[in-house]
């Protein structure tokens, strides 16, 4: 048997409850993990609270972020060994158990050896935000070098690491922040921060590319910030963003092409789960190098406190990751 924390309704952080449950069996293709710590997104919180396309195949354990120690592998795994340190996003969703336990199942092809620098919680931060930060900037927007790139909520979850990201590939990033976290932003790299409570689209339009656009925009805000990344963007430039938009016709009066970026494809649709753990490698890699460091929030939490972490996301204090870790 282990403990985990399960949900049986949709509401606020209260409906999270600890049971025993019988461990995981290991199957052909997967992993059972003694998970060590995971990591609060904005998904996990939209989960538990209210209907989603996925409502009807929610599974009683969320969180997909999980970091930890291989203790059982499947027939047809030969990536992985028993004692390996792993790192991945691979549940949560679709009637797949999450992280909110003492071990979890993951598919093999979703995760990866842990970044060699990072602790578990650090590891943990980084799954879902580097995989969509990755088909963002890599996969959709094909950035390259000496594009000039306007990254929105630079200090987010998703944020800093297409910040950092934009870097490697040989962007020059501009990014969005408020007052208090003007700073963080500089010291993880951006070229130009700009305080949106103090300076109007056009503003930096015209002191970071001198009018012209940004050749492309990633926003991971949307909802009424999408116009501002529209107005942003330069004519046939592009735009990416991770959220719903309600109007298109700035897209066609621009020529821009517009990026949909939705990382659950393969955990829900079975398809293309290869892909993830290819990236995280390759996030393991940069990390390693010193390329990419997670932003982690101040915050101490346990997955047994994972009400708490909740809350302390839906505050709007956090900067950076809220992580938990397995300890008592």
């Amino acid at each position: 048997m282990m403990k985990a924390m399960i949900i049986n309704k949709l509401g606020d952080s209260s409906v999270f409850q600890q049971v025993e449950r019988a461990k995981p069996e290991v199957v052909a293709g997967h992993l059972v993990v003694e998970v060590k710590a995971s990591s609060v997104n904005p998904l996990d919180i939209m989960l538990r609270s209210a209907e989603t396309p996925w409502s009807a195949n929610l599974p009683e354990v969320l969180h997909g972020d999980v970091a930890g120690v291989v203790v059982a592998v499947g027939e047809g795994v030969s990536k992985f060994s028993v004692g390996d340190e792993i790192y991945g996003c691979a549940g949560g969703i679709a009637g797949i158990d999450g992280a909110l336990a003492e071990y979890m199942l993951v598919d093999a092809d979703l995760v990866a050896h842990k970044p060699k620098r990072l602790s578990m919680a650090e590891a943990a931060a980084l799954p879902l935000v580097s995989i969509t930060a990755w088909e963002a900037l890599v996969d959709k927007l094909r950035i390259q070098q000496g594009d000039s790139l306007l990254v929105h909520a630079a200090t987010g979850g998703v944020g800093h690491v297409a910040l950092q990201l934009g870097k490697h590939l040989g962007a020059t990033v501009t990014v969005t922040t408020r007052s208090r976290t003007e700073q963080q932003a500089r010291l993880l790299g951006a070229d130009h921060t700009v305080n949106v409570e103090q300076q109007s689209v056009a503003d930096y339009v015209e002191q970071c590319t001198a009018g012209k656009g940004f050749d492309a925009v990633f926003d991971t805000v949307a909802g009424d910030n999408i116009k501002n990344s529209f107005d942003a963007a330069r004519y046939n430039g592009a735009v990416a963003t991770i959220l719903p938009i309600d109007d298109a016709v700035p897209v066609a009066l621009k020529g821009l092409s517009f990026h949909s970026v939705l990382m659950l494809i393969p955990m829900v649709h079975r398809q293309g789960q290869a892909h993830h753990g290819e990236i995280l490698t390759k996030v393991a890699e940069l990390v390693d190098q010193g390329k990419i460091i997670p932003l982690i929030d101040d915050s101490q939490f346990s997955l047994w406190q994972v009400a708490e972490a909740h809350d302390r996301l839906s505050s709007g204090k956090a900067i950076g990751k809220v992580v938990l870790t397995a300890a008592p």
